[in-house]
């Protein structure tokens, strides 16, 4: 019971007095957040277009050329070649992208003052599909030789625990391309500085996808080297799978090609901005025994999952899995040839085209 009933207690005069009149102030990092969030709007310079194929330009796509790199944004994937042959192409120069890059780095990348090979095509630009541009494409060494650059400046600039072909073992907890990191842990045993951790930060120039952009990818076996970053810090180098094969999406689901026969089919479904979809196979089409099983498993599992799904012949394929010059007519309706595969997941098409 409390001993003074209903009577409202008074606090003391100058406790109450300060809480009055006692103005606000603040913490700075609160501060901060008012004024980025108050912080007056200001607009996005708008992208600017490229330089789109001039009237009546044309050029034999078949035909090898040859040219200096101008300079190459490595981090960003893309840069500049001056044409050796004037007169091929507007201000002779031609933009490039990683992607069109023939090379033996985990990382495929360019070099300023590079004397490379390609050949020249048009392309229809992401943001403007109405705009045709033209890039180089199948980029190599003069002779065409894949490019290969990363382990040579790697020996230059790196400061490898026990060299740099020196091989160690371990898992890999997770990569994630999102954020471009992961962790692996090293097994036990190996012969090492005490200093060097267990646990090893990989980032993406680091997983070695064969010149593909890396997936996620968590408590898998992996092999990999170790080197030191100019802040003292112990980082995974050129990570692989056990035999040194590259992290491939194939190579992690184990894709088996079920050979060079051609089939013929019509796009079901084709979600374009996560680069996936499904082929419906044609009704004369007749699957080997292999990829019909998987595909019994594969619709099994969707339906155990709580979806409702047919049992039609239909072949799952990525944006990977296409010919690039069938990337710009993909659509819902589209009839296409392609060949087929089986993995852990069921059964698919791959070299789409029309």
């Amino acid at each position: 019971m409390v001993p003074w009933g209903g009577v409202q207690v008074q606090k003391p005069w100058l406790k109450q007095n300060q809480m009055q009149h006692k103005q606000f102030s603040p913490l700075p990092w609160m501060q901060m957040q008012v004024q980025q969030q108050y912080r007056p709007w200001r607009p996005q310079q708008p992208r600017r277009p490229p330089q789109g194929v001039p009237p009546g330009w044309q050029v034999d796509q078949t035909a090898r050329y040859t040219g200096t790199v101008a300079h190459y944004q490595k981090w960003k994937g893309f840069g500049f070649i001056d044409v050796g042959q004037r007169g091929i192409v507007p201000n002779d120069q031609l933009f490039v992208h990683w992607k069109q890059i023939n090379s033996d780095d985990r990382f495929p990348f360019l070099a300023k003052g590079l004397d490379v090979e390609f050949n020249i095509v048009t392309w229809k630009d992401f943001h403007n599909r109405s705009l045709l541009t033209i890039r180089a494409k199948n980029v190599t060494m003069l002779g065409g030789m894949n490019i290969a650059l990363q382990d040579d400046l790697d020996s230059q600039h790196k400061n490898f625990v026990g060299g740099q072909h020196l091989r160690y073992t371990g898992t890999l907890k997770f990569f994630t391309p999102k954020h471009g990191f992961g962790y692996v842990v090293m097994d036990q045993g190996y012969d090492v500085d005490p200093s060097v951790p267990l646990e090893l930060r990989v980032e993406t120039e680091e997983v070695n996808a064969g010149g593909q952009h890396p997936c996620f990818m968590e408590n898998l076996a992996v092999e990999f080297g170790v080197w030191r970053n100019k802040k003292a810090e112990y980082m995974v180098y050129n990570m692989t799978l056990p035999g040194g094969h590259p992290l491939t999406q194939d190579a992690l689901e184990n894709r088996i090609s079920m050979g060079l026969q051609t089939y013929t089919g019509r796009i079901s479904i084709w979600n374009w901005r996560n680069g996936w979809g499904f082929i419906k196979c044609a009704d004369h089409v007749t699957l080997p025994p292999r990829v019909l099983a998987k595909l019994a498993m594969q619709v099994q599992a969707a339906r155990q999952r709580g979806r409702n799904v047919s049992e039609e012949k239909m072949l799952y394929f990525r944006r990977a899995d296409c010919a690039i010059s069938t990337l710009s007519v993909l659509r819902q309706g589209v009839d296409v040839h392609f060949q087929v595969y089986i993995d852990d997941k069921g059964a698919g098409a791959c070299d789409v085209h029309c």
